[in-house]
Formats: C-alpha cells, sequence, structure tokens
C-alpha cells in the first residue's frame, strides 16, 4: 500500500459517518442512594444539594453521572437486598442516610459515603477513627453529645419549667440508641430527668403514648430514624392533644408539622458528601478519608405549631431561628 493511500484510510477511519470526527464517549460514573425510608429524589433537597454539589465538580446527570436510587420504606430488613442490587447495577460509590443502611452497604465492600445521619462511627465501630476510617467507608459524623445538650437548652428556653423530658427512639437502631444515650447524659447534667421510651415497631408508640398519658413529661426529644420518621404525624397529634413542646433533630420535622428542630444543615452535609464522591471517583479511597463534621446547624421553628399548643416562643429564641415557618 503506497503511503498517501495509507494516510488516507487512516483519516477515513477517525470520521463519523457525514464526516464528524468520532469521539470517545465519556465515562458515566454510576452513584447509588441507599435510604431507609423513600428513594432520594433528585428534587428533594438532600438530593438537589448533592446533585449542585456534583455539578459544581463537573458530573452532569445523564451525561456523564448515572443515579440508582433505592428505599426500604422502613423495612431494615430490605436493605441487605437493596445494597446488593446497587452491586448488581455496578455502582462506583453508594451514598447512605442512616446507620442500618450505612452497615449494608459497607458488607458489599464498595466504597461508601455516609451523608447523614450515622451518628458515631467510632462508637459504633463502623470505622477505626474519624481521622483514619480504615475500611471502605466515610462520611459526615456528629457530635451527638454537643448536639444533645443544645436540643435539651432549647427545650428549656421555650419551657423554663422543663423537669422531664421523653426521649423516643428506636432500640434496634445502634446509632440511635446511641444517641440517645447522648441525649440522656445531657440532661443528667441538666437537672432534667428522662423518661426513656424506646420503640422497636409502630405498634410500640401506643405503648409510648400510654406512658406518657401515666406520667405527662414536660416536652418531647425524638431521635431520628426510619422508624420514628414514619410515625412522626403521630407524635406531632400526641404533642399537639397535650401541649407539649417536642424538638426534633432534623429541619424537615419542621416542616412537615413539628415545633422545633436543631441539626446539622442538610445542604452543607450532602454538598459535602458529593466532595467526597468526587474524590472516590478520582481514585482516592475511602479508608484514607476522614470523617468529616458539619459546621453549619439549622434552628427551625414552627410558629403555627407554637400557637396550636398555646406556648409564646420568647423573642431571643426566635430571632437566633435560621428559619420561622408561620
Amino acid at each position: 500500500m503506497r503511503r498517501r493511500e495509507f494516510i488516507a484510510l487512516v483519516g477515513g477511519a477517525a470520521l463519523a459517518p457525514g464526516g464528524a470526527v468520532a469521539q470517545t464517549a465519556p465515562r458515566v460514573y454510576r452513584v447509588g442512594f441507599l435510604s431507609p425510608v423513600v428513594p432520594i429524589a433528585d428534587n428533594s433537597g438532600p438530593g438537589s444539594a448533592f446533585l449542585k454539589g456534583m455539578s459544581d465538580l463537573g458530573y452532569r446527570l445523564g451525561q456523564n453521572l448515572a443515579l440508582e436510587r433505592r428505599g426500604a420504606q422502613g423495612r431494615n430488613s430490605d436493605l441487605p437486598l437493596l445494597a446488593q442490587e446497587l452491586v448488581a447495577a455496578k455502582v462506583d460509590v453508594i451514598i447512605t442516610i442512616g446507620f442500618p443502611p450505612v452497615v449494608a452497604a459497607k458488607a458489599t465492600g464498595v466504597p461508601t459515603v455516609a451523608a447523614a445521619g450515622v451518628g458515631d462511627p467510632v462508637a459504633t465501630g463502623l470505622v477505626e477513627s474519624l481521622a483514619r476510617p480504615g475500611g471502605t467507608v466515610t462520611g459526615i459524623s456528629d457530635n451527638a453529645t454537643e448536639l444533645s445538650t443544645k436540643r435539651l437548652g432549647l427545650l428549656k428556653e421555650i419551657a423554663p419549667g422543663l423537669r422531664r423530658v421523653a426521649m423516643l427512639w428506636n432500640q434496634d437502631d445502634l446509632g440511635m440508641t446511641l444517641r440517645y444515650k447522648a441525649s440522656a447524659e445531657a440532661a443528667e447534667r441538666l437537672g432534667v430527668s428522662v423518661q426513656a421510651l424506646g420503640v422497636r415497631e409502630p405498634n410500640d408508640f401506643e405503648t409510648a403514648f400510654a406512658a406518657m398519658d401515666r406520667e405527662l413529661p414536660d416536652a418531647i426529644l425524638m431521635v431520628a430514624d426510619a422508624l420514628t420518621n414514619l410515625n412522626r404525624k403521630r407524635v406531632f397529634d400526641f404533642a399537639a392533644a397535650h401541649r407539649l413542646p417536642a424538638i426534633y433533630e432534623t429541619e424537615f420535622y419542621v416542616r412537615d408539622g413539628g415545633l422545633m428542630s436543631y441539626g446539622a444543615d442538610p445542604g452543607e452535609s450532602f454538598t459535602r458528601a458529593a466532595a467526597l464522591t468526587d474524590r472516590i471517583l478520582n481514585g482516592a479511597r475511602p479508608s484514607e478519608l476522614p470523617f468529616e463534621q458539619p459546621t453549619r446547624y439549622n434552628l427551625v421553628i414552627n410558629l403555627k405549631a407554637a400557637k396550636a399548643i398555646g406556648l409564646k416562643v420568647p423573642f431571643n429564641l426566635l430571632a437566633r431561628a435560621d428559619e420561622v415557618i408561620e
């Protein structure tokens, strides 16, 4: 073959049909979301914050980014199977919310970012240390003791006569049990007695409500997980019927009818989760990516819920709120 014919042949091979230059398709990175309740939607608070964070880093959904979403609908026993579905979908990273989902994701060996609700990953045995997790999991942690003290302090501000607080939490969730213990210890330091109301299934809420009927607390603190989340309306209704102030860990409870919340800014948490995901997709090992602490915490107050129980929220508390729902 003569040189001119060879050059023509090679040049022709570089052209797509119609004379356009052929381009190598960009790699598509696959990210799995594993939720204890409903699958994370793109337009939800967590979903939109994560996608914006990824977009800022150069990832475009439908172009070089694909999402696989799974939600256990409150059935923790389904989480291992859902995690295996993500493995079968060949995801590069799994993003989790809550402690049971991160345990299920860890068992797959796929690099995992715990975006929220994981509690203290060292105390639960999830990682070796915050600085060097040492396995396949990294993410966003929280300081349960500090947050519990703050939440109880806020309750005392809104209900100065606070002497006994009822605490609701899922006894079958180790991460939430440790958060409850941190809250109980904080209450003891503040001179507040604790009415411990652990639940394991929806029917247990009736038992908890009956216990509060027999010995009415001054306020309620609810630890968030899939079980308490799915039964939140029942807690809202009980608190309203008995004119009890209540505080929750995340702000969506307040937007849904609860009185008050104090917790990590979900937008920041999922933006940071996107940054950790980017580092893993670029070759970093979760074992060497330190768990991060949130830097922004939001106080949200629902004035409509306060009015319904005849509660006047102190002006100085309203002035410090990041969001007031009227």
